[in-house]
């Protein structure tokens, strides 16, 4: 393998792109070369002595290497031969993982942790922790996927100390949402005698550090950098919230931590929602950790259509602690279809036509569908919101009493003027909810999508102080700091794009309302496990309600999220997340509410500008 470049009759190394190989003849071996070729189900021919393939390619049909006439003089880049070299220990490994004859040979025992650990770790650990962390360190590379709430930083913190004391590996680097950095920095300093020494990624790097934490926003800029960092020592390379690289080397992040990979001699991914749209994102996650062998595997089980055998077929690739596991109190999840009053469901339905006839011919446009599909979900909110204020987020203002509608109105004004003339059916269950969690002292977490429509719940609530998280929040701390603690403050308006991961809110909040719901199916998941997870009281009830406009989109999403966490509960052998699938319909409450009560709750908004 480490011929010179003139003597070699093959010389195998990474490609321009990070998921290709490069394969050069050398002279007098253009031939074989072509023949080689087609042996790749993705071998490409860029000249007569060069060719690329895909990594996942090479890696699964190492094989096809075995009829090159000139094995002696085949020049292989050091880290592809190491990744080779480990993609086929880990098929094997897992091949024997997968016969029930091998009886789990050389499998890491659960009661063998601590002595792994060593004398260093100092943190207690649950059961399913280390079956977890046994799991992991029985393969060389592994993904966690267990439930939000269930400790996998803790879990990921012990599998490297692990292999520090057993396996010398010496660095950690760490790829995640900054919302992970705090739980990172508490672990280290909890579970360690002598907590590692740990950054986050900046302009000037602390040479000595023994981990470096970086978000997967500044992951791309940062390879160079990190790859040599990764290579310099033996190293670990773990993803946090690794469902953010699902779209593989088609997208930004998962170029990036695929660029990574192979220079890390462990790799480990930690996420609750590892398929939130289907197979090709598991695959994805299982390319990164077993270039070749894993997404092959994820292919051939899913293959036959019966998820419950590929879940079993799947399980020694990962380990997973459930919901149920945790010995968390049920939940409560129903849905509350609402019908539009008129006027708002005939500005929907002439909104509609509008979307429909702007969408044909443009199918291939994902961008400008993709715009329709979120003015159609601001409509069925509200068609109000579409309507241009002063600014893209000024709130609507209701008219409380409605006014009367003017004959003769054209549809457009009377769209633009909807708060003065009829109430949002969402707005007014959310008051309704509100209130009545209110008047038992239980806070109440409302969800929405749309930072006009969290201004516009503001105002509507403003009765209960609400404190408010969006992307443009200055002080998010002091925000939930204050929706924890003043007795006064009974709701917290947030969006799942910003608040979706990385905060416990279970000992403060057992009711969350959802306004709205896109199609992503991981952020709905992780934004339920703000409130139910690790930790909650046993006599805690948890109720999460969905609100869904009749005849609207919201329908469409309804049923989409529902494939969707069907097919993931099936996935993961999970019963908890399948359930989510099939919400109980339940009767709306806000139709009680006469005007006066509405009026009163709204704090006189119309005498009271904000």
């Amino acid at each position: 393998m480490g011929l010179p470049a003139s003597a070699a009759s093959l010389e195998i190394g990474f490609g321009d792109s990070v998921a290709k190989a490069r394969l050069r003849a050398g002279a007098g071996h253009e031939a074989d070369l072509r023949r080689l070729a087609l042996r790749f189900r993705s071998g490409v021919q860029r000249s007569p002595g060069s060719m690329e393939v895909d990594l996942d390619d090479l890696l699964t049909n190492l094989v096809a290497l075995a009829a090159w006439p000139a094995q002696s003089s085949v020049s292989w880049d050091p880290q592809l031969a190491a990744l080779a070299t480990d993609s086929a220990a880990d098929a094997q490994t897992v091949s024997e993982r997968l016969d029930p004859v091998s009886g789990g040979a050389g499998e890491v025992q659960e009661d063998e942790v601590d002595g792994l650990l060593g004398p260093g770790w100092t943190a207690g650990l649950t059961s399913f922790q280390r079956r977890d962390i046994a799991k992991l360190l029985s393969l060389r590379h592994g993904a966690n996927f267990s439930v939000p709430g269930a400790g996998k930083t803790r879990v990921g913190l012990a599998v490297f100390q692990a292999l520090r004391t057993t396996k010398g590996v010496e660095r950690l680097l760490i790829v995640g949402p900054k919302s992970c950095y705090e739980s990172w920095q508490y672990e280290n300093t909890q579970c360690l005698s002598e907590p590692l020494r740990m950054e986050v990624l900046s302009r000037v790097a602390d040479p000595a550090a023994d981990v470096r934490i970086v978000n997967y926003e500044r992951l791309s800029q940062s390879v160079e950098e990190l790859g040599q960092w990764l290579s310099a020592r033996p190293s670990m390379l773990l993803l946090d919230e690794a469902h953010r690289m699902k779209l593989g080397a088609e997208g930004t992040y998962g170029a990036a931590c695929l660029a990574l990979g192979p220079r890390a001699r462990h790799r480990l991914i930690l996420t609750g929602t590892p398929a939130p749209n289907g197979v090709k994102d598991i695959e994805n996650l299982f390319g990164f950790v077993w270039p070749g062998y894993g997404r092959q595997k994820v292919t051939q089980a899913v293959a036959g259509g019966d998820l419950a055998k590929a879940s079993q077929v799947l399980r020694p690739l990962f380990t997973r602690t459930t919901k149920h596991e945790l010995g968390l109190p049920p939940v409560t999840m129903t849905l509350r279809t609402l019908p539009m009053p008129p006027l708002h469901q005939e500005v929907y339905e002439a909104l509609i036509g509008r979307f429909s006839a702007r969408a044909a011919g443009s199918e291939g446009d994902f961008q400008a569908l993709g715009k329709i599909i979120v003015y159609m979900l601001m409509a069925a909110t509200s068609p109000a919101l579409l309507a241009v204020g002063t600014t893209r987020y000024e709130p609507l203002n209701y008219q409380v009493p409605p006014l009367a509608v003017p004959e003769g109105s054209p549809l457009f004004d009377l769209m633009r003027d909807l708060p003065s003339y009829e109430m949002s059916p969402k707005y007014r269950e959310v008051l309704a909810i509100v209130a009545m969690n209110a008047a038992q002292g239980r806070k109440t977490l409302v969800w929405s999508t749309f930072i006009r429509s969290l201004n516009t719940l503001e105002r509507v609530l403003r009765e209960f102080r609400p404190a408010m998280v969006h992307g443009g929040t200055e002080d998010r701390e002091a925000e939930i700091e204050r929706f924890r603690k003043d007795p006064d403050c009974m709701v917290l308006l947030s969006n799942p794009a910003t608040l979706g991961e990385g905060i416990s809110l279970h000992h403060d909040c057992h009711d969350a309302v959802y306004v709205d719901r896109d199609f992503a199916a991981g952020r709905f998941l992780q934004s339920l496990d703000r409130i139910h997870r690790l930790g909650l009281a046993p006599e805690a009830e948890t109720r999460i309600t969905v609100l869904a406009s009749e005849g609207s989109l919201d329908e469409v999403v309804e049923q989409r999220l529902s494939d969707k966490l069907l097919f993931m509960g099936r996935i993961l052998d999970d019963p908890a997340v399948q359930e989510l699938a099939d919400l109980d319909e339940e009767p709306a409450v806000g139709g009680g509410l006469d005007q006066r009560d509405i009026q009163a709750l709204m704090g006189h908004l119309r005498a009271r500008p904000a």
